[in-house]
């Protein structure tokens, strides 16, 4: 299934697209796409049902497709050809780090360049949605707390991630700066995790290019590894880090300026295009 939710900001409801491309609404069935919505016998109701029985709406928004997210964690540099474009090595351990959730935004929704910002940057992500309670898990049954997957990105200042002290949080969790979707894709229509294509433009010129088959570390790993250090809940999201070709790593540096579109896809997971606009 592909499940999404859409309306205004705040105030979106619950639907699916059908095989058609058609969006229903899931209004009668579930209150939202969220928390124990993302459990594996909730998702197998939905499942049940004839999207065509559902009623066709045509919202003006989408948003984000995951709602109550309480935890927003990326992992860096998890492409070796990207860990060496910023100049970095590939890392023996995952690299973690946190979004704020208040970040996240829908996947048509404007990208607000911070004030002072003269680094802005784009990066395309595979994201694994937690659909249940994780915790000391091991890789072999990791896939089996995954609700699904999604489209992310991880919008990134680089100048207030790398050289304005602490750690990477404050260049990564401005506002808008965690486009996510347009919809969760349930495991099911995902075979293998690590053979999605990804990609990037940005005003219409292709970015990045990439594969999550090159990851350092899959999905499964991450799963499990993360589940060492903190409980994952249901409807949190692990961005699993971007392939090469960002702005940083271009010669000369390059960045986001207002007015450019950016648009961005993953193989089965729809297709992304934010504007970018100033804070």
């Amino acid at each position: 299934m592909k499940l999404l939710r859409y309306g205004a900001s705040g105030a979106e409801r619950p639907g699916l697209l059908d095989a058609q491309g058609q969006i229903r609404d899931l209004s009668a069935y579930v209150p939202d796409i969220a928390g124990d919505a993302l459990a594996p016998n909730a998702l197998a109701r939905l499942a049940t049902l004839d999207p065509a029985d559902l009623p066709p709406v045509t919202p003006d928004r989408l948003g984000p497709p995951v709602a109550g997210v309480g935890k927003f964690l990326c992992v860096g540099l998890n492409y070796a050809d990207h860990a060496r474009e910023t100049g970095k090595e590939p890392p023996a351990e995952p690299v973690l780090f946190a979004k704020a959730v208040s970040a996240i935004c829908g996947p048509y929704d404007d990208v607000q360049i911070p004030r002072g910002s003269d680094r802005t940057d784009w990066e395309v992500e595979l994201g694994i949605v937690i659909g249940t309670r994780a915790k000391y898990v091991d890789q072999a049954r990791a896939l089996d707390h995954v609700a699904g997957y999604l489209l992310v990105n991880d919008v990134s200042e680089r100048r207030f991630q790398s050289e304005r002290g602490g750690q990477w949080t404050k260049g990564k969790s401005h506002d808008t700066f965690g486009p996510i979707g347009p919809w969760l894709v349930t495991k099911d229509e995902i075979g293998d995790p690590q053979a999605i294509d990804l990609w990037l433009d940005v005003d219409g010129q292709r970015r990045q290019t990439g594969n999550t088959r090159t990851m350092i570390f899959g999905v499964a790993h991450l799963v499990s590894y993360v589940s060492q250090f903190m409980t994952l809940l249901p409807g949190d999201i692990i961005a699993t880090g971007t392939p090469p070709g960002v702005g940083l790593g271009m010669t000369p540096p390059t960045f986001l300026r207002e007015g450019q579109v950016v648009t961005l896809g993953a193989a089965g997971l729809g297709e992304q295009r934010q504007r970018m606009v100033q804070a």
